[in-house]
Parts: C-alpha cells; structure tokens; sequence
C-alpha cells in the first residue's frame, strides 16, 4: 500500500525542549487508526526525507550536536531500523534509489562529496569530482538504479554506474551547438493572420493579453547555433550558474536537464550512446519540465500560456485554451500518462492526450477555491 493512502506527513513543528533548546520534530498522522507519531531531530536542509519507491522505508536526516545523521526507519510501525552518521560538513540531501537498495547523500555547495550509502548503513563509495569550488547543485536516479546523474556548479553532468561508483561519461553544456548531428528546436512566435470585417472593439477577453494573441511554433536550426546565456551577479548569493535541474526518462535511454546560466534551453542527452542528441530553445526562462511516467515525451512549462511537448519524433507548442492569461508555471502527469495537470499561481488545468491523434484538445479548468 502506497505511504500517502495511510499516512499524513506533516509540515516541520518548531519546539523548545525542557532545557530550553530549539528542536524540530516530524509529526505523522495515520489516516487509519488516526494514530499520530513524532520524529525528533530533522535537519532543515534542501531535501532532508526520503521513502522508498515501495513506501516500506523512510530516511532521514538529521543534525545533532554539529554533525549529520542518517536515520532508515520502517514505515509500518515508525521503528528506526539504521541509525549513522554521514561524513558530511554539511548535509544538503539524500534520495533513494529507485529500487531501495542504495541511498545517495550530498554535502552542500561549498564541497564536492556525494555518498553512497547500502539499507544496512554500510559505506559503499564516495564520489568528488574537483576542490575548491562550489559543488553538487541537482540529483538525479535513473529508473533502473544503474546511473546516477550529479549535476554541478561548474555547468557539467556527471553520470556514475551502479557497479563501481565511478564517473562512467560527463555533459557539458556549451553556449554555442556546433555538431550538425544535434536537432536545434528554436521557438518562434507566430502571430494569427488578421480577418478584416471580423475585428471587435473592446477585443474578447481571450485576446487580450500578450501571450494569448500570439501562437508559436518550434523552427530547427541549422548549426552553428548561439543560445542565449545569462552572465551571473557575482555580489550575489546563490548564483544562476551550474545544473538546476534534469531528471531521467522512464525508459531510461534519455536524460533532460537545465542549466542556470542557459535557463531558456533544454538540452536531451542519448543515454545509449552518451552524446547530446536534442536541444530546445525557448523563448522565455525553462520553469519546470516532467517526463512521461509511461514513455519518452517531455512536458516543458516557461511561466506563459503554452505547454511544451517532446519525443524522439518531435516536439510541439501547445497553448492552453481559456479566457484570460493562463501561465503554466509547473506540470505533473497523471500515471497513466494520458492526462496532464497544468498549474498556475491560483488555477490548474487538466490537459488529455490523445495517443492516436496525436495532442488532444479537452481541457477543464478550475478557479481560485481548489
């Protein structure tokens, strides 16, 4: 049984102890017994929980006494299983890997460390690419188990294996694509043709806005192709450079990924055959993009009125239908993949495909009180 059909997980509770110490603690409400149980010690860090695939086990991490913990615990009865601690400075997250058999823990920014750790807490390798310089940023399991992705601060994806724990290939990810054996997809802005004798004065609400009177259409580029990068404020903190995100498709053969410092690109990796095999531009910063759960097809948003789709056959611009100014801001497949959830800052919007036909057309769209 799924963890989120028996259990709640509530938000961190802030606490003082008798001794008057700040502490945080778990709180977990099952939806069946109506029991609840606490967790103490939580680290406040980027991704500090993690359950297996199957919900049978739960790890965490945890701050105590100015070192880092990791605590496996079962979810059945909420009893630690593994309690140790990590060789971080900083522990910045953990995440499963999909089968439940290894557990992948980071240190933060200012060192490159990730871990590999087996159920029973046992250190199986340790993984740093260079020193003295900002590290890992993203994370990413492939399907299978048997490639983890490292993004990093210096704008390079490292793959490692799941047999030796060694750093297999790595992507870069160039301002200018020079290969011709790379599709380049640029999207380009296709205003409607103009009907005389047609044309209302005040113009209908859905013609309004900006991004609703304008369609889009993606073009391929011939190579040699300049994306458009951004220059980091180096006076600032968390700076826009390095991999932000990527995320492996369910077949395991593709991987997608962002980098800061290029943020309207989306570069598609060829797992196979370890190369760079699409590219696509958009004309608006990348927010959000989430694989199929069933087959290789992407799904991008960039904060407009359009979704994105992609497939080793090819991708397409999609706007959304409706009254105003819809802007997709993140996307979430449904598990069957047939349907799709647009959100926005205070709407959503449910999108069907149409396998036969290629994209659908019904859309359903709900208001402020979802």
């Amino acid at each position: 049984m799924n963890f989120s059909e028996v259990f709640k997980l509530s938000s961190l509770l802030c606490k003082f102890s008798p001794d008057g110490k700040y502490l945080l603690r778990i709180t977990v409400w099952s939806l069946c017994t109506k029991s609840v149980s606490y967790i103490k010690y939580p680290k406040a860090c980027q991704q500090g929980i993690t359950f297996t695939r199957d919900g049978r086990y739960l790890a965490l991490a945890e701050r105590r006494d100015c070192k880092d913990y990791v605590s496996i615990l079962v979810c059945s009865d909420w009893q630690l299983l593994r309690h140790f601690d990590t060789d971080t400075q900083d522990l910045a997250g953990i995440e499963w890997a999909p089968n439940g058999c290894v557990l992948a823990a980071w240190d933060s920014c200012l060192e490159y460390k990730i871990l590999l750790y087996s159920l029973d807490g046992r250190l199986l390798s340790a993984f740093c690419a260079y020193e003295w310089s900002l590290g890992i940023k993203s994370v990413a399991w492939s399907p299978s188990s048997q490639f983890l992705a490292v993004g990093s601060y210096d704008g390079k994806v490292r793959i490692l294996n799941h047999v030796t724990w060694k750093m297999i290939t790595e992507f870069g990810h160039p301002a200018t694509i020079n290969n011709p054996k790379i599709v380049v997809y640029k999207e380009a802005e296709k205003s409607p043709p103009l009907v005389l004798g047609r044309l209302t004065f005040p113009p209908p609400r859905a013609a309004a806005g900006p991004l609703s009177s304008t369609e889009s259409e993606y073009e391929v580029a011939s190579v040699p192709v300049s994306l458009q990068t951004l220059k980091p404020a180096a006076d600032r903190a968390n700076p826009r450079i390095g991999i932000g995100a990527l995320a492996f498709s369910p077949d395991n053969c593709f991987l997608a990924t962002r980098s800061d410092s290029v943020p309207t690109a989306v570069w598609i990796w060829d797992i196979q055959k370890l190369r760079l095999l699409a590219v696509l531009e958009q004309l608006s910063a990348v927010r959000c993009f989430q694989w199929d759960p069933r087959q290789a097809r992407l799904a991008i948003c960039t904060g407009g009125g359009k979704v994105y789709l992609w497939s080793p056959a090819g991708c397409v611009s999609v706007q959304v239908p409706g009254e105003g100014d819809f802007q997709v801001l993140s996307v979430c497949w449904h598990l069957s993949g047939d349907s799709l959830a647009l959100l926005s800052k205070d709407h959503f919007c449910l999108c069907f495909l149409e396998t036969e036909q290629g994209v659908g057309t019904a859309f359903g769209q709900r208001g402020d009180h979802t």
